[in-house]
């Protein structure tokens, strides 16, 4: 089965009830459900250019990306995290899916009309800024040119090859000390860029429900610096 088709298949079983839960750090009773506001983020995959992966792991096709970006390190909420394209959704949107493709085009200037939508996966908490999410799973079909569009709201806007993402040499667990307390997630270091809390929270439980993931070392460990 193909990239894409993987990810369909997998729409249709989160349509049938047929899913993993998710990471209980991330669980929608996480949040206080009577505090919390809705947001949607866009999972964009495709292959987006003639860059292939590094990593030799043949568990996806070497051109497959994933389209991020690095929050500001201005902003007050989660500050340079990378981030999928997403946020808040507003009385106007209509629905998750309208919310995440207008911040993605706001954030990143994708056409939308190049986008596929496949589905949306199963809501999420975070609970840090009482968020539930919905994140939107979507393909490609015809690129364009993505670009920070307000360097106030984001620092850069990237490709990501999901073999690189996948490769084990390239996970870590992250662990942050804040407050006395001690906060886990799991982390993904490619080309210099450390992705890590709620994002690499849901790419790992997506990848992990398409049957992507490579067995990696969970023992081995990041420290993640703010």
């Amino acid at each position: 089965m193909t990239a894409l088709g993987d990810l369909l298949y997998l729409v249709s079983r989160i349509e049938t009830g047929d899913h993993p839960a998710s990471d209980p750090r991330i669980a929608v009773d996480e949040v206080d459900a009577d505090a919390a506001r809705r947001a949607a983020v866009l999972m964009l995959f495709g292959v987006l250019d003639d860059v292939p992966a590094k990593s030799s792991k043949d568990v996806v096709p070497a051109d497959l990306d994933v389209l991020l970006l690095e929050r500001a390190h201005t902003l007050g909420d989660h500050p340079g995290q990378v981030a999928f394209p997403g946020g808040s959704i507003d009385p106007g949107d209509g629905s998750p899916v309208a919310a995440a493709l207008r911040e993605a085009v706001e954030e990143t200037g994708l056409d939308i009309a190049g986008v596929q939508v496949l589905g949306a996966m199963p809501d999420v908490g975070l609970s840090r800024s009482n968020f539930v999410v919905t994140p939107v799973l979507a393909w490609w079909a015809s690129p364009s040119p993505v670009r920070v569009v307000d360097y106030a709201e984001s620092a850069q806007v990237f490709r990501v090859p999901v073999r690189d993402l996948l490769d084990p040499v390239n996970r870590y667990t992250g662990t942050l000390s804040r407050g006395g307390r001690t906060f886990t997630s799991p982390v993904f270091l490619v080309n210099g860029v450390v992705v890590w809390g709620f994002t690499a929270m849901v790419l790992n439980g997506l990848f992990d429900a398409l049957g992507w993931t490579v067995p990696w070392d969970e023992e081995r460990l990041h420290q993640i610096r703010l």
